[in-house]
C-alpha cells in the first residue's frame, strides 16, 4: 500500500508543482512529507499577496486516511489553533461524525486529493468559521472589532513575505493565470478561464499516470479545481 500512496502522491505532486498559487518541495526527497507555500492571488482577499509556508506529511494508507496540515508560522485565525494546525472538516479521518456533526461529505475521502485540500484551506483564509473556532480569541475579535482583526491579518501578511525564497518570482493576480501562446494564436487570461480567483487548477495529469490502485480514484481535474471548498 505504500508503494501505491507513493505512487499517488509523486502524481500529484508533479501536477501541483506547474501551479501559480503554491510553490512546492519535497522535504529531504521524501514524497510523504512536502514543504507548501500557499500564493493567495485573490486581490479582494485580506491575505493577497502573501506567501504562507506549510508543511504536508502524508500517512503510509494515503489517500485512505488525510494528510496532516500546519502552517509554519501560525496565522491569527479563527481556525487556526496557535501551533499552526487547522480546524477544517476536509482533514478529519472519513465518515459521518456525530459529535461534530459533520457528515462523510465533508470530511476526508479517498477520493480527495492534495489540490482540493489546499484549495479548501485558501478559502477558509476568507470565509471563516467562527461558530466552532480553533482560535476562540480570533473569533471573538472578527465578530466583535472587525477593524482590529483585519490589522492582525496584515501583520501575518507582512510577515510571510520574509518567507519568500530569494530569486522566487511572486505571481500577482495580473499574471498568475495568463498563458502565452505561439505566434498567431491568442492569449488566455484568468478572466477567461475557469481558474478559481485564488488559483484552481491547470494541470492536466494523464489518465495513465493516474491509474489508481483502488476503486473510486478519480482524476477529473477540472471538476476538483471548481469544486466548492468543504466546509470548516
Amino acid at each position: 500500500m505504500a508503494q501505491s500512496a507513493e505512487r499517488l502522491l509523486m502524481n500529484e505532486f508533479k501536477a501541483l508543482s506547474k501551479e501559480t498559487w503554491t510553490n512546492i518541495e519535497l522535504i529531504n526527497e521524501n514524497v510523504f512529507e512536502w514543504s507548501v507555500a500557499l500564493i493567495v492571488l485573490n486581490p479582494d482577499s485580506l491575505y493577497y499577496g502573501g506567501y504562507f509556508k506549510a508543511k504536508l506529511t502524508f500517512p503510509k494508507n494515503y489517500p485512505y486516511s488525510p494528510p496532516d496540515f500546519k502552517f509554519i508560522r501560525p496565522l491569527y485565525h479563527p481556525n487556526i489553533y496557535p501551533d499552526g494546525r487547522l480546524c477544517i472538516s476536509i482533514l478529519h479521518p472519513p465518515g459521518d461524525d456525530e459529535m461534530s456533526g459533520e457528515s462523510a461529505a465533508e470530511r476526508w475521502s479517498p477520493v480527495q486529493r492534495v489540490e482540493s485540500v489546499l484549495i479548501s484551506i485558501l478559502s477558509l483564509l476568507d470565509d471563516p468559521e467562527v461558530s466552532s473556532p480553533a482560535n476562540v480569541d480570533a473569533g471573538v475579535m472578527l465578530r466583535n472589532n472587525p477593524d482590529q482583526y483585519k490589522d492582525l491579518v496584515k501583520k501575518d501578511l507582512e510577515l510571510s513575505k520574509a518567507d519568500i525564497p530569494a530569486g522566487y518570482v511572486m505571481p500577482t493576480h495580473e499574471t498568475a493565470f495568463v498563458t502565452k501562446k505561439d505566434d498567431g494564436d491568442f492569449d488566455m487570461s484568468w478572466e477567461d478561464s475557469d481558474a478559481e480567483s485564488f488559483g484552481g487548477s491547470e494541470s492536466d495529469v494523464e489518465d495513465d499516470e493516474m491509474d489508481s490502485d483502488f476503486e473510486g480514484y478519480d482524476d477529473d481535474d477540472e471538476e476538483e479545481s471548481e469544486a466548492t471548498p468543504a466546509s470548516k
